[in-house]
């Protein structure tokens, strides 16, 4: 365990839990264009019942995942930032995450899927053509 990572402020808890985790910007636009495509695909499932992990877009089937990750809580090394109030507490929480991440991936190759993570700031193009070449194979 990496520490206690309980929000540091009533207020940093609120905005944590008001935060966005399915129906994002990049995925809606992803999905939009998978679809527009004919691909269909189920949102926010477990890719393995007796995980607690969530993909973004999931072929069971197929055993292909797809994560979309947010700059800030997943760490882009390009656009990630950590706020300048409970910096520490701030930075221990994103490595937890991409820590989390890396776990995540592991235990998914283990068990014979494919992973894909892309960035929020990825173009939307580009993420469905790498889909498509990995749904296609």
């Amino acid at each position: 365990m990496i520490g206690d990572l309980t929000p540091p402020t009533e207020q940093v808890r609120r905005q944590m839990q008001a935060q966005r985790t399915t129906g994002t910007r990049i995925e809606l636009a992803v999905r939009r264009g998978l679809h527009a495509r004919g691909y269909r695909y189920r949102i926010d499932r477990r890719p393995l019942p007796d995980h607690n992990f969530r993909g973004d877009i999931v072929w069971t089937g197929r055993r292909l995942v797809v994560f979309l990750d947010g700059c800030f809580w997943h760490g882009c090394p390009i656009h990630g930032t950590t706020p300048k109030s409970n910096t520490e507490w701030w930075r221990r929480k994103i490595d937890g995450n991409r820590e989390r991440d890396r776990r995540v991936d592991a235990i998914l190759k283990q068990h014979g899927w494919t992973v894909l993570r892309f960035w929020e700031h990825d173009d939307p193009a580009t993420i469905i053509d790498s889909v498509v070449a990995h749904l296609q194979v």
